[in-house]
C-alpha cells in the first residue's frame, strides 16, 4: 500500500501542516455510496505543540479546546507511548472557519499528527487517517471524503461506502492553467444536523434522496472527465450539475447563496456550486488561471455593490502526494 500525505514531523518540531479541500461534486456521497470529486487548496491550517507557539503568518487563531483534549485522550487510549497531561497546543488556519471547506478536518488531522509525534514510537499514516476519521464519525456520523481528500492532495474522486473511508478510485494533479476561486458568504455552515436528517432520510427510503444521489453522482462523472481532460467548458456544466443536485433534491441552498451564484453569472459568467453538506459556508468555481485576476476584480465590486460582505479570492491548489 502507497503513502499518501505528509509525513510525521521530527519530534524536535512537533508540528503539522494540512490543507483545506472544495468538494467540486457529491457532497455525502462519500457514505451514501455515491461518487464524489474534491480538490486540496493551499490554504493551510497549522497545529504546533510545545513551546514555539504558532507564526501569526499561518492565518488566524483557532480554538483548539476542548479538540485538543478529546483528541489527546483519544491517542492516550490507543498507545503506551502517551500518557500524562495535554501538551500546550496552539493552531491557526489561513482559510474561513465553518465554510464548508473541511477546516475543521484539516484541525483534527493536525492535532492527531502533532500529538502523536510526541509518542517515542511512529505511528503509521494509515493509522492516523483511520483514527482521524473514526474520531470525527463518533461526533458527526459523516463519512471520511474530508480526510482523505486533506492527505492526498490535488484533485481526487471516491467511490463512496456506507462505513469506513470511501474508496479512492482516481487521482490526479488538478489542471495548472485553472484557478479555484473562493467565495465566503459570510454564512455558518453546521453539518450535525444535516446529516441527522439524511441518516433520517436513509431510514425511511426518501426517494428525493434516491434521486440526488443519482443525479450528483452523474454530476461527479462529468466533473471528474472535465479534469482528466482538462475541459474547463464542460467542468463548469458540471460543477452547475452538482449544485443544482444539492438545491433541488436536498435542499442545500439558501437564497442568499442563489443571489450570489446570479451575481457571479452576471459579472463573470462563473458557475459557483456550494462547497460542503446543508447550507451557508462558502461557493467554489473554477476560472482559466490567466482570467482570474479580472475575475476576482469583477466579482468584488459587484459584491461590494450588492453583496456586502462576501469575500472572494483564486487560491491555488495542492500537487498531489502519493496514492493512498
Amino acid at each position: 500500500m502507497g503513502r499518501c500525505g505528509a509525513q510525521l514531523q521530527p519530534k524536535d518540531s512537533l508540528a503539522s501542516s494540512h490543507p483545506i479541500r472544495a468538494c467540486l461534486s457529491g457532497e455525502d456521497l462519500d457514505w451514501l455510496g455515491g461518487r464524489s470529486v474534491c480538490v486540496a487548496l493551499d490554504l493551510r491550517t497549522t497545529v504546533r505543540v510545545g513551546d514555539r507557539g504558532a507564526n501569526p503568518a499561518e492565518g488566524e487563531p483557532i480554538p483548539v479546546e476542548p479538540w485538543a483534549i478529546n483528541v489527546w485522550n483519544y491517542l492516550c487510549t490507543r498507545t503506551s507511548e502517551l500518557d500524562g497531561d495535554l501538551p500546550r497546543v496552539v493552531a491557526r488556519t489561513q482559510g474561513p472557519l465553518a465554510s464548508g471547506l473541511s477546516s475543521s478536518a484539516a484541525l483534527i488531522l493536525g492535532l492527531f499528527e502533532a500529538l502523536a509525534s510526541c509518542s517515542s514510537n511512529r505511528i503509521p499514516f494509515q493509522t492516523l487517517v483511520r483514527w482521524a476519521y473514526e474520531f470525527e464519525f463518533a461526533i458527526f456520523n459523516g463519512g471520511g471524503m474530508d480526510h482523505m481528500s486533506i492527505m492526498c492532495g490535488g484533485a481526487t474522486l471516491f467511490q463512496g461506502r456506507e462505513q469506513g473511508l470511501p474508496e479512492l478510485i482516481g487521482h490526479c494533479a488538478f489542471p495548472n492553467e485553472w484557478s479555484v476561486l473562493v467565495v465566503d458568504s459570510r454564512t455558518r455552515k453546521d453539518t450535525k444536523d444535516h446529516v441527522r436528517c439524511v441518516r433520517h432520510q436513509v431510514a425511511i427510503q426518501d426517494p428525493a434522496l434516491t434521486r440526488y444521489v443519482r443525479a450528483a453522482t452523474d454530476a461527479s462523472d462529468v466533473v471528474w472527465s472535465a479534469i482528466c481532460a482538462q475541459n474547463l467548458a464542460v467542468l463548469s456544466e458540471g460543477i452547475e450539475l452538482a449544485h443544482a443536485a444539492m438545491r433541488e433534491h436536498q435542499s442545500m441552498s439558501t437564497p442568499w447563496l442563489e443571489q450570489i451564484r446570479e451575481i457571479a453569472w452576471e459579472a463573470a459568467r462563473l458557475r459557483l456550486k456550494v462547497s460542503g453538506a446543508g447550507g451557508g459556508g462558502a461557493l467554489v468555481g473554477v476560472c482559466a488561471r490567466s482570467d482570474a485576476e479580472a475575475v476576482v476584480n469583477s466579482l468584488a465590486r459587484r459584491f461590494g455593490e450588492e453583496a456586502t460582505g462576501v469575500h472572494v479570492r483564486a487560491v491555488d491548489t495542492v500537487a498531489p502526494r502519493g496514492s493512498w
